[in-house]
């Protein structure tokens, strides 16, 4: 079973500009980080030119910071290998479920 973990992150708003191949740069949401079989994953909403994600896709790419160097900007990676990409969207499923699970309560709670 994938190890599911957000590494103590929490899940304000933030953003990242990432340059595609082709030279366009687009604008993401940061959703979660993610721990799956040991290593660190993120999870990004591209954004429209209006801050709008319109579809709902999520992109995933591999994520490392420089741990001899706090302030260096972190590393995103390619998923490559499809076994490895499964594993990753059935860790952010789960994730979902969480959150979902977790305002469903939160609003249970409120009542």
């Amino acid at each position: 079973m994938a190890e599911n973990d957000t590494n103590g992150y929490d899940d304000e708003e933030m953003t990242v500009e990432l340059e595609l191949d082709n030279g366009e740069t687009v604008s993401c949401a940061i959703i979660t980080i993610l721990t799956v079989d040991k290593k660190d994953y993120i999870v990004l909403l591209p954004l429209d030119e209006n801050g709008n994600n319109e579809d709902g896709e999520v992109w995933f790419y591999r994520y490392a910071e420089d741990k001899d160097d706090p302030n260096a900007e972190p590393s995103l990676s390619y998923i490559d290998n499809d076994e490895e990409y499964e594993n990753v969207a059935d860790a952010f499923d789960e994730y979902l479920d969480t959150v979902e699970f977790d305002e469903v309560v939160s609003t249970d709670e409120n009542s």
